[in-house]
């Protein structure tokens, strides 16, 4: 994978400035630990009715790409054959007064076909289900999907206050 990072040198706020990420991999490894801590991705599409916006539950890969498994025929899988272009936001604030942190993200997304058991494993842990075995019926009429990125934008108020780094793909 080969990214490159929009660069802001010096942030500056109301009340003093912040030296901005000018590494690419630093960057990479917070948006890999807000992957890490949440396990939803409220993901938009757009069809003919219009924009529509799902929570669906992720996994991801060493390649920042998101995938999940859907139903194929509930709204966002049949817009994502019709229109791939996507985006999503993963949140970790949830308390009043918290910094804001996650992660806004744009891409293009597709169906995938096959049982794809090294995505169940992770998916089916992560939601705290016991590892499956490789005869279970993982997807249950269900398919996978991916969203490979091309961008990511990072919001960390803690360090960046309303200031978004970006990490292009």
């Amino acid at each position: 994978m080969i990214c490159s990072l929009w660069i802001k040198t010096v942030l500056t706020s109301s009340t003093s400035p912040r030296i901005g990420y000018t590494d690419s991999m630093d960057l990479k490894k917070i948006v890999v630990e807000i992957l890490e801590k949440e396990h939803l991705i409220s993901l938009a599409t757009i069809d003919d009715g219009g924009v529509w916006v799902s929570d669906v539950i992720y996994v991801f890969d060493d390649d920042l790409n998101i995938y999940w498994m859907s139903d194929p025929e509930v709204r966002h899988s049949e817009a994502i054959l019709k229109n791939p272009q996507v985006a999503g936001t993963i949140t970790i604030s949830n308390k009043n007064k918290e910094p804001n942190l996650g992660i806004q993200i744009s891409g293009i997304a597709e169906r995938i076909e096959g049982k794809r058991f090294d995505l169940a494993i992770k998916h089916l842990l992560k939601r705290g289900y016991p590892e499956p075995k490789e005869t279970d019926d993982v997807l249950q009429g269900d398919s996978w999907y991916v969203l490979k990125p091309k961008f990511i934008d990072v919001i960390n108020e803690k360090l960046w206050g309303y200031d978004k780094q970006k990490l292009e793909f």
